[in-house]
C-alpha cells in the first residue's frame, strides 16, 4: 500500500506493508545518495540498525549512524547536538540523507536536525512504534522539548518518504502499543464516527496486533493525516484539530516530567478532559464521554490525569502553541466524530471540567 502526502513543500509517499526490509529495498535502489546517516536510539539499534544499514549500503557510498539515549526526557537541545556532532564529524553534506529509525522522539529530533543542518537536508522516516506510524512520522512536525513546554522549539519540515511496517511492532512493549492506540482513537473522535465504531468492534483484534486489523488502522489514520496535512501544512487552520487532547496532555507531560507519562497516555487522559470541557460547553453528553472512556479502557489507557493544582494546569496550558492573542484555544468535540477549535478563557469553566482531578482542598 502506498499513500501520497501532497504539501506545498513537496509530495512524498507513505509505504505501508508487512516487512520493513521489503518496503525499503525498492525505494533505496531508486533513491541513491552519496552518503546517509541513520539516527536511532539505544533500544532500537540492536534490533534493526544493521538491517536498515545493509539495505542502504547497496545504494549509498557510505552509511553512518548515531545512537541516542532512549526516552522522552532526552528530547532536548543537548541530545540534538549529538546528531549535529555526528553530521559534522562525518562531513555530511546538504544532499546527504538523514534516516530516522525509531519512534516519535527519534523522528522529531532527526527531522529537526535535518531541517536545520546546512539549512536543510533530505530525511526519511522509519517509524518503529505504533504512535509514530499512525501520527508523528507523517506531516513534517519536528521539534525538541523545553523545560517550560513540550515541542516548543522546532520546524515544519517534510520527509522524503515514510515506511510503516508491521513486523517492527513485534518487539514493541504492550504499554507502547497502547500509547499508539490513543492517537488512533483521536483520529476517529475528531473526524470519523464510522471509524470510531469500527475501533470499538475491533479493539480486541488490535490489542492482539492482528495483521489485517493493523493494516486497516494504519492506512486509515495515515490517509486522514495526509488529507489534513495536504490542506494545511503549517497548522494555520484545520490541522489544529489533530491536537485533540494535546493541550491537556502536554500539561500532564510537562508537570509530571517528560517520560514519566508516555505521550499517548497523556493524550488519552487529555481527550477525556477535552470531552469534559466539551460537555461543560454544551456540545456532547456525559454518555458520549463514557463511551470514549470505555474505548480507552479497552485499549489499556488511562482515563484520568494525575492530580495537581489548577494553577499549574493553567500555567502549562498558557504555553500551548494554539494560544492566540493571549487566549487559550482548545480542540473540542461538537459530537463524536466532529471536532472544532474553540476559545475558552473562562477559568471557572476550565476548573469545573477538571474538578474531580484536582487535589483535595484543605
Amino acid at each position: 500500500m502506498i499513500l501520497t502526502v501532497n504539501t506545498p513543500s513537496h509530495a512524498y509517499p507513505i509505504y505501508i506493508g508487512a516487512n520493513l526490509c521489503d518496503l525499503l529495498q525498492q525505494y533505496a535502489a531508486q533513491h541513491t545518495a552519496a552518503n546517509c546517516m541513520i539516527v536511532t536510539n539505544e533500544t532500537i539499534a540492536p534490533l534493526y540498525l544493521q538491517q536498515v544499514a545493509n539495505v542502504f549500503q547497496a545504494a549509498c557510498k557510505t552509511v553512518h549512524s548515531v545512537v541516542l539515549p532512549d526516552g522522552e526526557e532526552y528530547k532536548n537541545l543537548t541530545t540534538l547536538n549529538l546528531i549535529y556532532d555526528a553530521l559534522m564529524q562525518k562531513r555530511m553534506e546538504r544532499k546527504s540523507t538523514l534516516i530516522a529509525l525509531g519512534g516519535g522522539v527519534v523522528g522529531d529530533m532527526a527531522g529537526f536536525a535535518a531541517a536545520t543542518y546546512q539549512r536543510g537536508m533530505p530525511f526519511i522516516q522509519i517509524p518503529t512504534t505504533l504512535l509514530s506510524q499512525v501520527d508523528s512520522s507523517v506531516g513534517g512536525k519536528t521539534a525538541v522539548n523545553h523545560p517550560l513546554g513540550k515541542n516548543m522549539i522546532g520546524a515544519f519540515y517534510q520527509p522524503q518518504a515514510v515506511f510503516a511496517a508491521h513486523n517492527v511492532l513485534a518487539t514493541l512493549p504492550e504499554r507502547e502499543f497502547s500509547a499508539g492506540l490513543a492517537e488512533v482513537i483521536k483520529y476517529a473522535l475528531l473526524g470519523d464516527s464510522e471509524f470510531l465504531a469500527w475501533l470499538e468492534q475491533n479493539i480486541t483484534r488490535l490489542m492482539q496486533q492482528d495483521a489485517d486489523a493493523w493494516g486497516r488502522m494504519v492506512e486509515k489514520c495515515c490517509a486522514m493525516k495526509a488529507e489534513i496535512v495536504s490542506a494545511d501544512e503549517k497548522e494555520s487552520g484545520v490541522r489544529a484539530l489533530l491536537n485533540l487532547g494535546h493541550t491537556f496532555g502536554h500539561a500532564i507531560e510537562t508537570e509530571m516530567g517528560y517520560g514519566n507519562w508516555l505521550h499517548g497516555e497523556a493524550v488519552a487522559a487529555g481527550m477525556v478532559a477535552a470531552c469534559r470541557l466539551s460537555e461543560k460547553m454544551g456540545y456532547i453528553t456525559a454518555d458520549d464521554t463514557r463511551r470514549v472512556q470505555t474505548l480507552l479502557t479497552a485499549a489499556k489507557l488511562p482515563t484520568q490525569p494525575p492530580r495537581f493544582a489548577f494553577e499549574k494546569w493553567l500555567s502549562h496550558m498558557q504555553h500551548d502553541k494554539k494560544v492566540q492573542g493571549g487566549k487559550m484555544r482548545f480542540v473540542l468535540l461538537q459530537q463524536l466524530g466532529k471536532a472544532i477549535v474553540a476559545e475558552c478563557s473562562d477559568k471557572q469553566l476550565l476548573q469545573a471540567s477538571l474538578q474531580e482531578w484536582l487535589p483535595e482542598r484543605a
